[in-house]
């Protein structure tokens, strides 16, 4: 091999591996950007609006509890002793009670006070019970076409409870513990991850409504209602109306949240929450006039009009009233 042909091989290898380099060098960083992209630069934040009130149900379908601060939690909001809808009014044979059976509920306040629970009512004596009761049995329950346990309240309260409805049968009152056996909200609506877990909430952990929709929704109505009416846990405010509708997931202090779908609205809308009467007619069926879902939905919504949004939590935290909403731009 002469000198020539030696240099033209040395030259061909060193060619080859720089070629190798080159493109090593260039996936490398194409990894690195992609990376960068999913995996460490920050999620882009835009403010939508700011919490006006967090509102805890303790009994579902009973009066809210107004908080300045709550623990947002994968099940839902907690402040001390209260859990959202972890207490339901059954009947004997375990099925749940709800405004839309017994109006009158929704005058029912129920909270707590150094590890006692307070049951409150139009013309009734306060009464108190443990938070806890270890010795009483684990009612089986019925939640819609779902199976869930509750630990029975006791007779005092089934009997405050009975009197206080004068509905002519018996009812009890159940807390779900958290060692008891929780709902799939993907069992009865097929948009929830199969993660998901709740209490006795109709569908989802966490409800949002915002200010401005319930604003706009009385600009058509003969009667003002107020947000009461519809059961949020978080509500926004300085934001447009429905401005919620496309907040896929959004960040308030250190939680995220992630949107599931919308609230569908039924006949529990009609209740006055401050007289516990139902009209059966308003606000529903304004509601249906503007705020049905597209026809590729009806499936998931049917007939029932949407307002406010219901979400999961990604990332649990301390929410507080005052605190920016920010939509998380990917």
């Amino acid at each position: 091999m002469n000198l020539v042909e030696v240099l033209r091989n040395a030259f061909t290898f060193i060619y080859k591996k720089a070629q190798l380099w080159a493109v090593g060098g260039g996936i490398t960083v194409v990894a690195l950007g992609l990376g960068y992209k999913f995996l460490l630069r920050p999620n882009k934040l835009n403010r939508v609006g700011v919490v006006s009130q967090l509102l805890i149900h303790p009994l579902k379908s009973g009066r809210a509890v107004s908080v300045a601060l709550a623990e947002c939690q994968p099940i839902g909001l907690k402040y001390g002793e209260l859990r959202d809808r972890h207490w339901l009014v059954i009947t004997e044979d375990g099925h749940m009670v709800t405004g839309r059976q017994e109006p009158r509920l929704v005058l029912v306040a129920l909270t707590s006070d150094g590890g006692q629970m307070c049951l409150n009512g139009p013309d009734m004596e306060q009464l108190r019970f443990p938070v806890l009761q270890p010795d009483n049995p684990i009612i089986n329950c019925r939640v819609f076409s779902s199976d869930i346990q509750g630990r029975d309240c006791g007779d005092e309260v089934s009997n405050w409870l009975t009197g206080y409805l004068a509905a002519g049968k018996t009812f009890r009152l159940v807390h779900f513990e958290p060692h008891m056996k929780p709902r799939r909200p993907a069992e009865t609506e097929s948009l929830y991850p199969q993660r998901e877990k709740i209490a006795y909430p109709d569908c989802g952990p966490i409800m949002l409504l915002s200010e401005a929709s319930v604003k706009d929704l009385n600009s058509r109505l003969e009667n003002d209602v107020t947000v009461a009416r519809f059961r949020p846990n978080i509500i926004v405010s300085n934001c447009e109306a429905f401005d919620e509708d496309s907040w896929e997931d959004i960040q308030i202090g250190d939680v995220r949240m992630h949107r599931v779908m919308a609230c569908g609205r039924c006949i529990f809308t009609t209740v006055d929450p401050e007289t516990g009467v139902i009209s059966r007619k308003q606000p529903l069926e304004t509601l249906k006039n503007y705020r049905l879902c597209d026809e590729a939905e009806k499936h998931i919504y049917k007939t029932s009009p949407l307002f406010g949004q219901m979400y999961t939590v990604s990332k649990t935290g301390i929410l507080q009233v005052g605190d920016v909403v920010y939509k998380i731009i990917h």
